[in-house]
């Protein structure tokens, strides 16, 4: 067996502490004499023998008593560079502790009446202090200031936007950092009481309006907006200004997620393009949406997708009976597992693996945990590769949609809420094609069974699997180009927490047969979003990164639409919700249409779009030659 091997003995340390305690005799000595000398003003001729006497004998002693004591109190131990409240309480209590000692000490050997002045106690601990106190903190000063400047020759300017309690945690944090390599250079803020004020020695420049002057006055690299109290139009309006500097910037997220007043560095987080969307989120009372939940069982499918997983979020929190998780991808359906797990012990979770394409599986689920409410949000989604595969876009889409269905009516599922999309409407893809099918078929089923059959119709969703915007970060970190279909291509967007909402929403308005469509204010070019991103990422468009246009896919169209000329709108309680009236349609036609387009999937037909625009006569598609 090998024994173990020694460690390397450390010389600096050593050198160091060797240092330390040298300084510690001289300044032991230093302050005995600069004690007595100083009552004298340093006249050594007129201080009494009887006074110097005691000094003089009782030093050596007191020496070895003093660096004992040092010892003790880890003052050879301690890391000064990063030395604190405990190590500054630990070096005055060494400092008393030996100030006693030396005066207990120096009486012992008086010669008459007193040993010393009385002022002698008191300034021999005042110099012992200082001394001591010098030698470890300014160790600790000078180092900090070497760190800092050798950070400044590779500084960020930063400038910061807001002059509030949040701005000025992070001037401070950045401030009093040792190894920051940010530099506040100054600070924008609209009260005009603030203007030419400093906070941490940070001038208070000015409003916005002199943000691109600022930026490019003091070659500013990063700007840091830090008013988590501003409304979204208010951020929008900022944001637009800011971006004409070519800076990086971050934000502070918003009052609802700073928890228990926490400010600092760590929190800001990089200005997302929906922070420019200018409006403020959609809000509904969760809490009294989420009531018809309670104590119910709640079955999500597509449960570990974008939609899926926040739903099942959502739902967790609001004291379900079960809440069954239903998901063919088994790491998403694991990491939510995990997520819920921690978060709600209590919940009664379930979570299964399949598909709703399999009809046994399907029935089993249902049949076994009888769901009061379901969310369907299993679906391929994905236009391109559903253009490329269109049966597989029918195989589940359309009749994963309907044997779920199915399952629910015959099982006395209370609630089935379908998730739809814009793309459903006057459809030119495989995808938008099927998902006006499912709505087709959930109309139909509501008019037939007592489950109550809702479908909610929104557009893209920020942030989700397969979204615009993950592409485009992609893209930038890479160093370029951003792609483009099309310079006039224009979407409706919303936030996951906002598609959300409406689907809850809607659980809550459904009474059967609607559609419901939210009003997601005014479209945005994909062309500004990328702009916009790559300026918010501190980078010059078309110099530093450049974007470039691939041409529409396979199935996409310039701009989306909410709603059929022949649906019309019905309002509801919510004004940024509404309802889609039901188009009537043959049934017995649809039924046969459906069967027609189930066998022509299963034998992989090599051109099903003409069936599917037999049974959707708004799918427009262009023709293979």
């Amino acid at each position: 067996m090998q024994g173990k091997k020694k460690k390397p003995f450390n010389y600096q340390l050593f050198y160091r502490r060797t240092a330390l305690i040298v300084y510690d005799i001289i300044s032991v000595i230093a302050a005995s004499y600069l004690a007595i000398l100083i009552r004298y003003d340093f006249d050594v001729s007129t201080v009494p023998a009887a006074f110097l006497l005691p000094i003089r004998h009782f030093l050596p002693i007191g020496l070895v008593i003093a660096l004992f004591v040092f010892y003790l109190f880890r003052l050879y131990h301690s890391l000064w560079a990063f030395a604190g409240e405990t190590e500054l309480q630990n070096l005055v209590m060494a400092c008393l502790v030996t100030s006693a000692v030396n005066g207990a000490g120096i009486n012992l050997f008086r010669m008459e009446g007193k040993a010393v002045p009385d002022s002698y106690y008191f300034l021999y601990f005042f110099f012992l202090l200082t001394f001591l106190f010098a030698s470890r903190f300014s160790y600790r000063f000078f180092r900090s200031r070497k760190h800092k400047l050798q950070n400044r020759k590779n500084s960020i300017s930063v400038m910061i936007i807001g002059a509030g309690e949040a701005g000025n945690t992070i001037i401070k944090e950045i401030v009093s950092s040792n190894f920051s390599t940010m530099v506040i250079r100054c600070i924008i803020d609209d009260d005009k009481n603030k203007w030419g004020r400093f906070i941490q020695g940070i001038k208070v420049v000015g409003g916005r309006d002199k943000i691109i002057e600022s930026a490019d006055l003091y070659d500013i690299d990063e700007i840091f907006l830090a008013i988590p109290s501003a409304s979204p139009a208010q951020i929008k309006d900022i944001l637009e200004i800011c971006k004409e500097t070519n800076c990086k910037l971050r934000s502070l997220p918003g009052l609802y997620q700073l928890v228990n007043g926490e400010v600092n560095v760590s929190k800001l987080r990089d200005v997302e393009v929906e922070d420019l969307l200018g409006r403020e989120p959609i809000r509904v009372d969760i809490d009294s949406i989420l009531g018809y939940v309670q104590n119910k069982v709640v079955l999500v499918t597509g449960g570990g997708g974008s939609i899926g997983s926040e739903l099942c979020r959502q739902i967790a929190g609001h004291k379900p009976a079960q809440l069954i998780v239903f998901d063919i991808y088994e790491n998403n359906a694991y990491d939510l597992q995990q997520e819920l797990k921690e978060k709600h012990p209590e919940l009664n979770l379930v979570v299964l693996i399949g598909s709703v394409r399999n009809t046994s599986r399907i029935n089993y689920v249902f049949e076994t945990y009888h769901p009061d409410i379901v969310y369907h949000a299993a679906a391929h989604k994905h236009v391109p590769l559903m253009e490329d595969s269109p049966n597989e876009a029918v195989k589940n889409n359309v009749f994963g949609t309907w044997k779920t269905a199915m399952a629910a009516a015959q099982n006395h599922t209370k609630k089935f809420v379908m998730i739809s999309t814009d793309k459903a409407v006057n459809p030119t893809n495989i995808m938008g094609a099927s998902k006006r099918i499912c709505e087709m078929i959930v109309q139909t089923f509501n008019r037939h069974y007592e489950t109550e059959f809702v479908a909610v119709r929104f557009g893209n969703v920020l942030g989700s699997n397969g979204s615009v915007i993950p592409l485009f970060k992609k893209q930038i970190a890479a160093g370029g180009p951003v792609t483009v279909t099309h310079p006039d291509i224009i979407r409706y967007f919303m936030t996951i927490p906002e598609a959300v909402s409406l689907v809850l929403q809607a659980g809550a308005y459904a009474k059967g047969g609607e559609i419901f469509v939210l009003d997601m204010g005014e479209p945005v070019k994909i062309l500004d979003l990328a702009k916009n991103l790559i300026r918010l990422s501190g980078y010059r468009v078309g110099e530093d990164i450049k974007i470039v246009f691939t041409g529409l896919r396979p199935g996409e169209k310039l701009y989306e639409e909410l709603l059929m000329k022949e649906e019309g709108l019905q309002d509801t309680d919510n004004k940024l919700i509404h309802i889609g009236r039901p188009i009537e349609l043959d049934e017995r036609l649809f039924f046969q249409q459906l069967k027609q387009l189930e066998e022509a999937s299963k034998e992989e037909n090599k051109d099903i779009r003409p069936l599917i625009h037999e049974v959707v006569p708004t799918y427009h598609y262009q023709e293979k030659r």
